[in-house]
């Protein structure tokens, strides 16, 4: 059985780096950081100023059409600088196509902008992000702790959280517990 003709650039090596140069051409010339292809899989760093632009390119120009956010996730790279990363996992359905945006964000100025507005399902990826890793979305709806505790001090994803933490309390060990089921 033949495969069906894909249009557009194919994300391998030689696509992407079609796709960093149609960025370049359509968002500026400045956006793309760097491309790299590791075990079959696209990925463009964008300066984190570029994001939203990067990601509306590639959701709604006919060429690209990766028009659906698979899952957003937080990156801590310690001791790398800077420091903490966002991935955007992008997939084209019609040519069964994934790519990788990626941003690089330094740790005391964790911002960019959020893809909320794009891609409706990063809403609770981003609050997540926010939660474990303390990048801030500026713009999201409703950016607060989504499994962490409110008054929750410190992300507990980033590579220098301490470790041990607070005890698990299960029903054997509760009468050594602090007294909270009291």
């Amino acid at each position: 059985m033949e495969d069906p003709p894909r249009e557009g650039p194919v994300p391998d090596a030689p696509g992407l780096e079609l796709i960093a140069n149609a960025l370049r051409e359509h968002v500026g010339a400045d956006v793309v950081v760097e491309t790299s292809y590791y075990r079959e899989q696209a990925c463009v760093e964008v300066t984190p100023s570029a994001l939203l632009a990067v990601l509306k390119f590639l959701k709604e120009d006919q060429t690209q059409g990766y028009g659906f956010l698979a899952s957003v996730h937080g990156v801590d790279y310690l001791p790398e600088a800077p420091r903490l990363g966002v991935h955007y996992e992008l997939l084209n359905m019609r040519r069964v196509e994934r790519i990788r945006v990626k941003v690089r964000l330094e740790i005391d100025d964790p911002h960019v902008a959020s893809a909320v507005e794009l891609f409706p399902t990063a809403d609770f990826q981003e609050r997540e992000i926010y939660d474990f890793f303390g990048v801030i979305f500026d713009g999201h709806p409703d950016l607060r702790r989504i499994l962490m505790p409110e008054d929750y001090e410190g992300f507990p994803q980033r590579r220098d959280f301490a470790l041990g933490g607070e005890p698990v309390m299960f029903t054997h060990n509760e009468p050594e517990g602090p007294g909270w089921y009291e």
